[in-house]
């Protein structure tokens, strides 16, 4: 199934202590890139996060956001440093002793001073972080993914509907082929009676001069090359996912066809169904750029 890089997801979980938000969107890129935006106690899970989107995503500019909301005080413990405190209380005794002055010391006093108390965070349960980070992760790309899947369907669809007309010009250039050849051998032989007169035409000069000119004009090779072309992309079309790559190879060999077509067109009407055709392989091919 074909996916367009143009995608968006977004996907929230939460357990009794914390809440997870998984938020995704990209944009057309050559390769897979991905930029991660989460809080800094998550970063033991980037290889891991990194794996799962790689079993979803193929090609594009991907930025996750992830954040994670504590939901209870569960993580976080004050701590006593009694070490700390004990040198404070030393150092102002001794401050009491030195200036004579009054040993009025309390607790409420003694537990402001800097890190006598402290907060420190809890170890993390990383299995079960990571079941309710994963849950989230993979309902976001679930969401990312369909969005690409139904867009990468509208482009499908517009592809194959260039692809139909372009072979209907091909066809009209096939056709207007023979009629370019008995039009210019008609023109010859009348300038060449208005030039001589009554003197006899020489048949076998006009014959050479017939298949210098239909060599030179023809353009069988191309239009058959340029039809397996589209034949070709129109079944690519059919085969599934991550096909950007080679459909954007076989549009490049479809524009090359095109451009020997005008190089050979000696007609107004083949000129300008040649530049038809190109006009035609641009727009598949910007629209190809869209496709993972």
């Amino acid at each position: 199934m074909i996916k367009s890089m143009t995608g968006f997801g977004r996907c929230e979980c939460s357990d009794t202590h914390r809440k997870i938000t998984v938020e995704l969107k990209s944009v057309n890129h050559r390769y897979f890139d991905v930029n991660i935006r989460m809080p800094k106690k998550l970063n033991f899970f980037e290889a891991s996060i990194r794996s799962v989107l790689k079993e979803y995503i193929e090609r594009g500019k991907v930025d996750l956001f992830l954040t994670c909301e504590d939901l209870t005080e569960h993580d976080v413990a004050v701590k006593y440093n009694r070490e700390i405190a004990g040198e404070y209380l030393t150092h102002l005794r001794t401050m009491a002793a030195d200036f004579g002055l009054e040993d009025d010391i309390r607790v409420s006093t003694l537990s402001r001073y800097p890190d006598v108390f402290t907060m420190e965070e809890q170890p993390l349960d990383e299995e079960e972080l990571w079941s309710l980070l994963e849950r989230t992760l993979r309902g976001a790309l679930e969401q990312f993914v369909g969005v690409r899947t139904r867009e990468g369907e509208h482009l499908k669809a517009d592809i194959s509907a260039k692809l139909h007309h372009i072979l209907e010009n091909v066809e009209k250039v096939e056709a207007r082929a023979p009629e370019i050849l008995t039009e210019y051998i008609a023109n010859l032989k009348k300038k060449m009676y208005e030039f001589l007169g009554d003197i006899q035409i020489d048949e076998s000069r006009l014959a050479s001069e017939m298949v210098i000119f239909a060599d030179k004009i023809c353009t069988d090779e191309e239009t058959v090359r340029l039809k397996a072309h589209v034949h070709s992309m129109l079944e690519t079309l059919e085969s599934g996912a991550g096909i950007g790559r080679k459909l954007d190879f076989i549009a490049q060999e479809m524009n090359r066809e095109a451009n020997t077509i005008l190089s050979k067109a000696n007609d107004l009407e083949t000129s300008n169904l040649a530049i038809e055709l190109k006009t035609e392989i641009e727009k598949i091919r910007e629209q190809i750029q869209n496709i993972e």
